[in-house]
């Protein structure tokens, strides 16, 4: 599969999106995805593909002349966020349909010891479920006629990085942070259950505290920290009584820990605090209800008497915690 998807090009499947007409493996990997599905556009792997609104001209080189030359180097991309949840370990659900349960087991019953012959006490389980369903984020081009005829490489490498990045950022932040509200998921710092720990006076007192937290619940498995630049700095600032540098892997007890712009610095009482997130990642569900689908758009007043196109990208997942006692969290 990866073999093939290197050959996958974006630029050939809109252009061929746009005369209805798909071949090779462009059109191989369309028909299966889009299998049992209404589709108006061309659909995209994910993992060529996983927006912010630009207009693409030729008359402007800020806006995509600067694409249309006789010799062209390797498009310089800009500098982004690092997408972390699902390299955290967060459990990843593709090609689902309809809505999706998760359950669980939230409580078990007991044990006792008996006298010989003795009867146990009866006792039961309960149960709960975790439920998910498609959300859409979307991003759009417009693209001017003479900028699809005369690039190549290079508009390849703005769908690849720039439209697709766009998308997977969008998700990654829902899954951090995301208010369940206006059509966005529900990350898991707004999710009830996942527990805020008081941030204690020392850096290494609120980090053993966040470990202590998930411990006291039985939580097992693969566990890291999560947070932003804001706090790396302060954490590589931290001097003993001799002014010498603490290690960070003293600061986090030697667990893992990564950090991305994603986490917000926007929390507390006044919006000026940063996020440090401790968790068992794969509790946290990411489902895809679909690839990423392109539809091609030469029709709409914008483009359509300059013969342009508007390209639209939409991608359709969710996310879930599916063990809120899996996570906990701190305001630095």
């Amino acid at each position: 599969m990866a073999r093939e998807l290197r050959g996958y090009s974006v630029a050939k499947a809109i252009q061929q999106a746009s005369t209805g007409r798909l071949d090779g493996v462009e059109a191989e990997y369309h028909q299966e995805l889009s299998r049992g599905r209404e589709v108006r556009g061309v659909m995209v792997p994910t993992e060529v593909l996983l927006g912010e609104r630009r207009d693409q001209t030729v008359g402007t080189a800020a806006a995509g002349g600067t694409l249309v030359t006789t010799t062209q180097t390797a498009l310089a991309d800009r500098y982004r966020p690092a997408l972390e949840v699902e390299g955290m370990g967060a459990t990843v659900l593709r090609g689902l349909t309809g809505f999706v349960e998760i359950p669980k087991l939230t409580g078990s019953g007991s044990s006792h010891w008996v006298a010989e012959k003795g009867t146990p006490t009866r006792s039961g389980v309960t149960f709960g479920k975790t439920s998910i369903g498609p959300k859409t984020v979307a991003g759009e081009y417009q693209v001017s006629r003479r900028l699809m005829l005369q690039s190549s490489v290079s508009i390849e490498e703005i769908m690849r990085r720039d439209l697709g990045f766009l998308l997977a950022q969008a998700l990654d932040a829902a899954a951090i942070d995301g208010t369940g509200t206006a059509n966005q998921p529900l990350g898991l710092l707004g999710t009830a259950g996942v527990q805020k720990v008081t941030t204690a006076t020392a850096f290494s007192d609120t980090t053993a505290d966040l470990i202590a937290a998930l411990e006291l619940d039985d939580v097992t498995g693969t566990r890291a920290f999560l947070t932003n630049p804001t706090v790396m700095n302060v954490c590589r600032k931290i001097k003993d009584g001799q002014g010498h540098i603490v290690p960070l892997a003293e600061l986090f007890h030697g667990e893992r820990v990564e950090t991305t712009t994603q986490v917000p610095a926007t929390l507390g009482t006044g919006d000026d605090k940063s996020g440090l997130i401790f968790g068992t990642w794969s509790e946290l569900v990411v489902g895809y209800w679909s690839a990423v689908d392109i539809l091609v758009n030469p029709y709409h007043p914008d483009v359509a008497s300059a013969g342009g196109s508007l390209i639209h990208a939409f991608l359709d997942a969710d996310v879930a915690v599916r063990h809120t006692e899996a996570f906990a969290f701190a305001e630095i």
